[in-house]
């Protein structure tokens, strides 16, 4: 009884750290994808698991599928693959959100001393000067959310985290 508390705990906490995945959809499209999850979740124990992916293609005549395959697909979770999970890859392939890592290394080019922070008013020099060039407002309006500290410098980690996760603050 004890551990299915501690289950419990540890999905609804999974589900509060990201629980701005369950407002990018309509409540209809959340059914679906939890259909999706229940048939693709052959063991019925919450998570998706290797043994679950081979299944899954067998019933759909697909036999031949190797574990270099099934690992990949696994590891785009980056973790274990429960409902929340599996919405939020979704979530990221649907509104093309990039993973946070893609999105940190593009950062990282523009602090090559690896401080975690870009100059703000130098970052959006770039960004209005440099390829797609934007407009002041559309900088100001990607900055808005920017954790600035008061030295002008943007915290660049928790700008990724706050990309991909949804911003606390909007939420509260």
């Amino acid at each position: 009884m004890a551990s299915k508390k501690a289950s419990n705990k540890r999905q609804r906490g999974a589900q509060k750290s990201s629980s701005n995945v369950f407002s990018m959809f309509e409540q209809s499209q959340i059914q679906e994808f939890k259909e999706a999850f229940g048939c693709i979740d052959q063991d019925r124990d919450g998570v998706i698991k290797k043994q679950d992916l081979r299944e899954t293609y067998a019933q759909l005549g697909k036999l031949n599928v190797n574990d270099e395959e099934l690992d990949e697909m696994l590891n785009e979770g980056k973790g274990p693959i429960n409902f929340t999970v599996f919405l939020s890859l979704f979530g990221e392939k649907i509104n093309g959100t990039d993973p946070e890592d893609t999105i940190l290394a593009a950062f990282k080019l523009f602090d090559p001393n690896g401080t975690g922070f870009v100059n703000k008013d130098e970052f959006k020099r770039l960004l209005m000067t440099q390829a797609e060039k934007f407009t002041a407002e559309e900088v100001d309006q990607a900055l808005a959310l920017a954790p600035i500290d008061p030295t002008g410098n943007i915290d660049y980690k928790s700008l990724c985290y706050i990309i991909t996760h949804g911003d606390e603050k909007e939420e509260s």
